[in-house]
């Protein structure tokens, strides 16, 4: 055990919803003394980064209620229970933007907000895309624009606050170092 590590004294369940649930833990804190952390709890997510043949970014444009405004994301959904994240990134790269690819490869995984939540997103880089017939349809409380942009667009919009969170911060910023370092 770590001298930094706090020992659960007690969880109490406050909330289990569709997407994630809230426990309130009492810690013992490495200096003996307690203190409570409020968690959340999430199954996890993926995200995917496609790239088109003509070097374009496909994005989906929705409006987020907890923002309270419309922005730009790369396609990206919360893992079933038992399914792997390579399933989740090509069902929810279909089911976005009805898009299938040839290739696709796992880049990373990362911690959301770790002072509070146990979210975790995979983020996979998708190629060889191609529009699959008959693709999954999004879910029925879900509405995106699809788009497909270049690199220098996506620039612009993290510029606009049009791309304003992480995961999408982190593609483009991954497609910036690519770039740089082919050059």
């Amino acid at each position: 055990m770590s001298h930094l590590e706090e020992k659960t004294i007690k969880t109490e369940k406050i909330f289990n919803g569709k997407v994630i649930s809230l426990q309130v833990d009492d810690v013992e804190l490495p200096n003996g003394k307690t203190s409570k952390r409020e968690i959340i709890k999430h199954p996890g997510a993926v995200a995917v980064l496609a790239i088109t043949d003509e070097n374009k970014i496909v994005m989906v444009e929705q409006y987020r209620k907890a923002l309270e405004k419309m922005i730009i994301e790369i396609p990206a959904g919360k893992l079933e229970k038992g399914e792997e994240p390579a399933s989740t990134a090509r069902r929810e790269l279909e089911e976005e933007t009805g898009y299938d690819c040839e290739k696709l490869e796992w880049l990373i995984s990362f911690y959301t907000s770790p002072g509070f939540a146990d979210e975790i997103i995979h983020l996979y880089v998708a190629k060889g895309l191609f529009k699959k017939e008959n693709a999954a349809s999004l879910d029925e409380d879900e509405f995106v624009n699809v788009m497909e942009i270049t690199l220098e667009k996506a620039q612009e919009y993290l510029r606009e606050q049009r791309i304003y969170d992480a995961k999408t911060a982190y593609a483009i910023q991954y497609l910036q170092l690519q770039e740089a370092l082919n050059k």
